[in-house]
């Protein structure tokens, strides 16, 4: 016996915008139905299930905003895609923020059709982030778990906000993971990393005689991540002429490589993040206002571990029971409690760090409060060291370098080279101070 069809509402008062997206839909196998506004949409989503409902926004009774909040209040199991005129990016953001999974601009291309359609169609029927790695029962971390789970049905763009080593590239792969292009590539990409000069060549490719040194056609990162997920850490880092380029990328679905004379399609979902508060950069000039609302349609704040008290022990244990290997070494007591008690300016990552080096100082299977050797300077101070703790001062300052140190590594993905740039420190300086520090990067096999 045949599989069942899948089923397509379409919702547009215009007959030939239906007629040609009903022949286009019904040559990819699919069983098409019709609606002509706004009630006879809602009257048919209440009569059958549909595996994708795709609507225009303006209709005699209504647009199409009603059907997608209609889908959303109700639970209803349909992916629901906006068309929408050309150039109106407001009205493709409200559908997006109310629950829409994408949008198409008219005139409809019907390549980027096709490509919504197969999209959609390929939606976890129960779409719902695991959060592998988002350990925690607090009510700020059970709110990130949940909405990654309702996000990766869509194609929106994502911005994650969060402190440094709060899991915000963890949270963008769950994204991923639980969404329609977890078979397809995510490209991870720092921007504060990569030269202002050499950023658009990274970005959109190259033709071969482009520039000095290019020997040969090169993609960029969009034409890496055609059909999947760019994820673009530290986005407050771009300057503000890459911004301008970026945005016109996103909003045409095109790119043009350097030296080309033609634009190429390309079908990406974006998720950016930063530790930088965006939206004072935007009053302060730094990044633009029209690139902010295009990256920030969906915002997901990740809570610093100092706001998840109660969650510390399971994810200090969680982190223990990987790293421990062959080793029964087991926390003390007291050692947790010293751990629900410190503040982490570096968040999980540095919970990490201190458990790994804990794993190497501790003499038994116990490891105790000297063994994690956490820093009295932001012990429950909020990370304000008061004068009585400065003391020693070459201790403050050693575990003040130190904390700038792995700051700078973890925002270049402990490339040293690009850490020292970062500071300001020539490589060999770097690499000194690190040994002298005991700052090791986490693959390091010594």
């Amino acid at each position: 016996m045949a599989d069942k069809r899948a089923c397509v509402l379409l919702v547009d008062d215009e007959p030939d915008i239906l007629e040609l997206l009903d022949l286009a839909l019904s040559k990819m196998g699919l069983e098409v139905e019709r609606a002509a506004n706004v009630r006879e949409a809602l009257a048919k989503l209440a009569s059958r299930r549909y595996d994708l409902c795709l609507t225009d926004m303006r209709m005699p009774d209504g647009d199409g905003l009603q059907v997608v909040q209609h889908i959303a209040q109700h639970n209803l199991d349909v992916p629901v895609a906006v068309i929408t005129a050309h150039g109106n990016m407001e009205n493709a953001v409200n559908a997006l923020k109310a629950g829409a999974f994408d949008y198409l601009a008219k005139p409809v291309s019907l390549d980027q059709l096709r490509a919504l359609v197969k999209s959609a169609l390929n939606l976890p029927q129960a779409a719902s982030a695991h959060g592998k790695g988002l350990l925690g029962a607090s009510p700020a971390m059970q709110k990130v778990r949940d909405l990654i789970g309702r996000v990766a049905r869509s194609q929106a763009p994502v911005h994650i906000s969060g402190e440094s080593g709060s899991g915000k590239e963890l949270a963008a792969r769950l994204i991923v993971q639980s969404g329609a292009r977890r078979d397809q590539p995510m490209i991870a990409v720092n921007c504060g990393a990569i030269p202002e000069s050499l950023m658009e060549s990274e970005f959109f490719g190259y033709r071969k005689g482009a520039f000095t040194g290019a020997d040969k056609d090169r993609d960029g990162f969009f034409q890496a991540a055609h059909g999947g997920t760019l994820f673009l850490d530290e986005v407050a880092d771009l300057p503000l002429t890459m911004q301008v380029k970026l945005l016109r990328a996103i909003q045409e679905k095109h790119v043009r490589k350097v030296g080309a004379t033609t634009e190429e399609a390309v079908d990406v979902r974006i998720i950016s993040a930063t530790h930088r508060d965006l939206a004072e950069l935007v009053r302060q000039g730094k990044f633009r206002q029209d690139l902010y609302y295009r990256l920030n349609v969906i915002q997901i704040q990740m809570p610093p571990l100092r706001e998840l008290r109660e969650d510390i022990a399971a994810i200090a244990q969680q982190t223990l029971n990987r790293l421990r290997g062959e080793s029964a070494a087991e926390f003390s007591e007291e050692a947790l409690q010293a751990l629900q008690g410190y503040d982490f300016p570096g968040n999980v990552r540095e919970l990490e760090n201190v458990i790994e080096r804990a794993l190497a100082l501790c003499s038994g299977d116990v490891i105790t409060t000297q063994d994690l050797q956490l820093s009295p300077g932001e012990h429950q101070q909020g990370g304000h060291a008061v004068l009585g703790e400065k003391c020693p001062l070459p201790d403050y300052l050693d575990r003040v370098e130190k904390q700038a140190l792995l700051e700078a590594l973890q925002q270049t993905g402990f490339n040293r080279t690009a850490a020292a740039k970062l500071l300001g420190l020539t490589f060999r300086t770097m690499r000194y101070r690190m040994e002298r520090l005991g700052i090791k990067a986490p693959n390091d096999a010594d």
